[in-house]
């Protein structure tokens, strides 16, 4: 039985992030998940990841930078934390470093100062979200947080060890050309960017461009091209009657999780989200 690092966890706070939602997940899982060969195309933080470490992984994300930063974690991590340790909790310093995407400069900086950069915004932001506007340009705003864990060194370390000790392979590009690679001994864990409830929702997520109904209609023949290859499929997604549609054929558990990206307070909390399966 390989032993699981409960320090490996996930470095950054994402939207729709699932530590939350683990139980729930963990109990719709194939009994034998372990002797599947793991795929998650929207990796995000990675909970499930490193809830599970699986030996054999293929991970993706569309967000270049968010990949950028578990490559570095993986082979520059004494370089990462030096950098980190030099980032200061101030306002003015703050929007010096969120800016750099809207100049030239940004270009010239190293793999390991993109990297930095990222942690270091997301652990000092309000809400500590990574967060884009439509041009691509990091735009929550500095947090005030009077202590915030800028260089986990712990976590940072765990994660280093089992991306090292283990067969995942990274890759930042669209899910459907990653699952070319999928076969029946493949499980492929799916969360992205979720349809909204209400037509008020206006969060800007973590790709530029964002999602639409079209790109979920896109998706869920995926699934059914997956589905009809064999191969064992879970999705999360809102509990929009949309995508109630969508995945009519399939199972769909409904699960709660608590959500904080709302403009009004007042809506923030307790919501419904789905799990849908293509097996027993």
């Amino acid at each position: 039985m390989v032993k699981i690092n409960k320090l490996a966890t996930p470095f950054l706070k994402w939207v729709g992030g699932k530590r939350q939602l683990i139980p729930s997940i963990v109990g719709v899982l194939p009994k034998n998940i372990k002797e599947y060969n793991y795929f998650e195309p929207f990796i995000g933080g990675g909970a499930i990841l490193f809830h599970l470490q699986p030996k054999n992984a293929v991970i993706n994300d569309s967000n270049e930078e968010l990949i950028n930063v578990y490559q570095v974690i993986k082979n520059n991590l004494d370089e990462l934390i030096i950098d980190l340790k030099r980032h200061k909790n101030e306002a003015e310093y703050f929007y010096q470093i969120r800016s750099i995407d809207r100049t030239e400069k940004f270009k010239k900086l190293t793999s390991i100062q993109r990297a930095s950069r990222i942690i270091y915004l997301n652990k000092t932001c309000f809400n500590g979200l990574y967060r884009v506007n439509n041009a691509g340009e990091f735009n929550a705003p500095f947090g005030r947080y009077k202590n915030p864990n800028i260089v986990n060194e712990p976590t940072l370390k765990a994660v280093n060890k089992y991306l090292n000790l283990n067969n995942i392979v990274m890759h930042s590009g669209d899910y459907s050309e990653l699952l070319k690679q999928a076969d029946e001994k493949s499980f492929i864990y799916l969360d992205p960017p979720y349809h909204p409830i209400s037509e008020n929702s206006n969060f800007t997520g973590y790709v530029q461009g964002g999602w639409d109904m079209w790109d979920q209609v896109r998706l869920r023949e995926t699934c059914d091209l997956l589905n009809s290859k064999g191969i064992k499929f879970l999705l999360s997604n809102s509990s929009a009657t949309f995508i109630k549609d969508q995945y009519k054929d399939y199972h769909i558990s409904v699960v709660q999780a608590n959500r904080m990206i709302n403009s009004n307070g007042a809506a923030r909390g307790e919501v419904d989200e789905l799990l849908i399966r293509n097996y027993e």
